[in-house]
């Protein structure tokens, strides 16, 4: 891995991916024949693009049940166990309608209510990942959405990974179609003969599943552009290189533009995890994915002091930050942005992956600065309340007309002054 300095970090920067002007257009096409020919235009892509020819694209019960008992009693119980700690953990991200009243008789309040459908994107093919499903479910279903569904692409063998539909299963997720990229998200937000449209639009996938929620955000609701995987371990000679290497090798081995970089103060710890990537490298089963991450994507960061570490850390904003340090609970108080962040030897990034509850739906390439993990917030709506009464209208009247005709609108004025007919 290259070695750096703190003032060398602009090289490492990337903003979330636009794509090229082909595959925008070919996303733009894409959603316009899904609207405009529905079921016949989502087959034709899934044929042209996954190379299977699904008549019946939904999912059906008996298939989801055979899924569910193909898959090993152990993993099942691991998978459950799973599911519990994600949603133990979402609970308590709930929060209530409110309502204060004043003396007067004025109310106002907040009241917070779930959208009706969610769609849910859950990558497939080549690479099924349950996980994505449950975390991107059970906030849903914690919030109280009625109806959600799920797409994922179809394998070559023309079905969905059992992992995946067992996961359904657990959650009690029904419907669940064999669609993927830009035409799974355009049925999701138009609607198809066979699909009705969704509200809100969730979940990671490739480029063009990137660019397609883009293009039809505002028709419907996303919960974000994510773009490739990343982490970041800020690290103290206490640390050990062979498990900071092995961590930063956890994200390298997602996709060949993964981002992962260690911010340390120990030049013998920069030099020591530089050479164990390397060794490890040699028998990673991703390791041609995982070297193209670490050649073009990965850095060591050697910092002066501890201060200049965490400016680092802070201005990467990375989407998992590790901190391995004597004192991490103390340095995690210094961190103002990052996605998710592990504190200590024995939380390494995966655990939150797959196990701990907190959602792995991260924000990516930077965008932790202003941006936060899916959550139970993320499906549920709020609608300001407000009810006057007679005297507390009397009381306010010719304020509120004031400031309208302030901003030139005669008729919000006279709107609130014609009610003073009634005290006549």
């Amino acid at each position: 891995m290259k070695i750096i300095q703190k003032n060398d970090l602009t090289s490492l920067k990337r903003s979330v991916d636009q794509g090229t002007a082909e595959q925008r257009n070919s996303v733009i096409q894409i959603i316009r024949q899904v609207k405009e020919a529905g079921d016949q235009a989502v087959r034709s892509f899934t044929e042209q693009f996954d190379g299977v020819l699904v008549d019946d694209w939904r999912v059906g019960s008996k298939e989801i049940e055979e899924a569910y008992n193909s898959i090993d009693k152990e993993y099942v119980k691991t998978m459950e166990e799973a599911a519990a700690n994600i949603r133990s953990f979402h609970e308590k991200q709930q929060t209530s309608s409110w309502f204060d009243t004043a003396a007067n008789g004025t109310i106002l309040g907040q009241r917070i209510t779930p959208i009706d459908a969610a769609g849910v994107y859950v990558p497939g093919g080549t690479a099924a990942y349950p996980s994505s499903l449950f975390m991107n479910v059970i906030p849903a279903q914690v919030a109280g959405v009625q109806r959600i569904v799920v797409v994922t692409p179809p394998g070559e063998d023309g079905k969905i990974s059992n992992g995946t539909l067992a996961a359904a299963k657990i959650l009690g997720v029904e419907e669940i179609y064999k669609v993927g990229g830009a035409q799974a998200i355009a049925a999701l937000a138009y609607g198809t003969e066979t699909l009705s449209p969704v509200d809100k639009i969730t979940g990671p996938g490739n480029v063009f599943v990137a660019l397609a929620k883009r293009e039809v955000f505002g028709d419907v609701d996303i919960d974000m552009i994510a773009g490739p995987s990343e982490i970041a371990v800020l690290a103290d000679e206490s640390a050990k290189a062979n498990e900071i290497a092995a961590d930063l090798l956890s994200q390298a081995e997602h996709d060949a533009r993964s981002s992962s970089v260690l911010v340390t103060t120990s030049e013998q710890l920069a030099q020591g995890v530089s050479e164990e990537v390397l060794k490890q490298l040699e028998t990673l089963p991703r390791t041609e994915i995982a070297s193209a991450s670490i050649k073009d994507y990965g850095a060591i960061i050697l910092c002066n002091s501890k201060e200049e570490a965490i400016a680092a850390v802070n201005e990467i904003a990375a989407e998992h930050l590790e901190i391995m340090t004597e004192e991490p609970f103390e340095d995690m108080a210094k961190i103002k942005h990052a996605g998710a962040i592990f504190l200590g030897p024995y939380s390494s990034e995966p655990v939150g992956d797959y196990f701990a509850g907190p959602n792995h739906v991260l924000p990516t390439s930077g965008t932790a600065r202003f941006s936060s993990p899916l959550s139970v917030d993320d499906f549920l709506k709020k609608s300001s309340i407000i009810s006057y009464s007679r005297q507390a209208l009397n009381e306010n009247v010719d304020k509120i007309a004031q400031f309208a005709r302030l901003e030139g609108l005669e008729g919000h004025a006279r709107a609130v002054e014609s009610r003073k007919e009634r005290w006549k």
